[in-house]
């Protein structure tokens, strides 16, 4: 028979037809024992890990057939408990597979201390940056005659006054005593000739 005859031929079509079922079914059972080995379809919630300890995490992780990774601890921050955790990747909510790792991140045992920057006759503008950059909070403000508007003349922590290289726990509230730029040039000449008068002002010895 010839290659035209037999590919117009019943027989061509019927083995054609049979390898097309059989790459079908094949197909069929490759797909389905995928989606077996895979799970494919069966997603776990990750939980809300917040404010939990590292033993809290695995245990309920274990229980979601989950693990999880310590990273390392943050800074301290006062609405944690210490050692608890303050942050998680995959975010709480998320959709995840059967054993899934969980990235945590806890937090310390306390604030650490770090030195105070030198401030003095800085504008009120550069200190506040400063002292955020290092983990510190402005706290109270107050202002005396001074020629320098809003340059900084002291440094208090907790009524006293503080000096650059002193050291403090993170977080802490500086007070800063500014320069109000009310004071004069004139108001100090005065001052500084009612306290040493001039010859002619001097009275006459007789």
């Amino acid at each position: 028979m010839s290659l035209r005859k037999y590919l117009t031929s019943r027989t061509f079509f019927t083995q054609l037809f049979i390898a097309a079922l059989i790459i079908a079914v094949l197909g069929y059972l490759f797909m389905h024992w995928l989606t077996f080995t895979t799970d494919h379809g069966k997603e776990i919630t990750v939980p809300d890990l917040s404010k939990l300890t590292e033993e809290q995490v695995e245990e309920k992780l274990d229980e979601l057939d989950l693990s999880y990774v310590l990273l390392d601890s943050v800074d301290y921050r006062k609405g944690y408990p210490k050692y608890s955790v303050v942050q998680q990747d995959p975010l709480p909510g998320a959709k995840v597979k059967e054993g899934r790792k969980v990235y945590i991140k806890i937090n310390s045992s306390g604030f650490s201390s770090v030195r105070i920057p030198d401030l003095i006759e800085k504008t009120y503008r550069e200190a506040v940056p400063t002292l955020r950059a290092l983990g510190l909070e402005e706290g109270t403000i107050t202002y005396i005659p001074n020629l320098g508007k809003d340059m900084v003349l002291e440094m208090r922590y907790k009524g006293r006054n503080i000096k650059p290289g002193d050291k403090v726990l993170k977080s802490s509230k500086i007070d800063l005593v500014l320069g109000d730029g009310k004071a004069s040039y004139e108001e100090d000449f005065t001052t500084d000739t009612i306290a040493n008068p001039t010859e002619e002002e001097l009275p006459n010895e007789q």
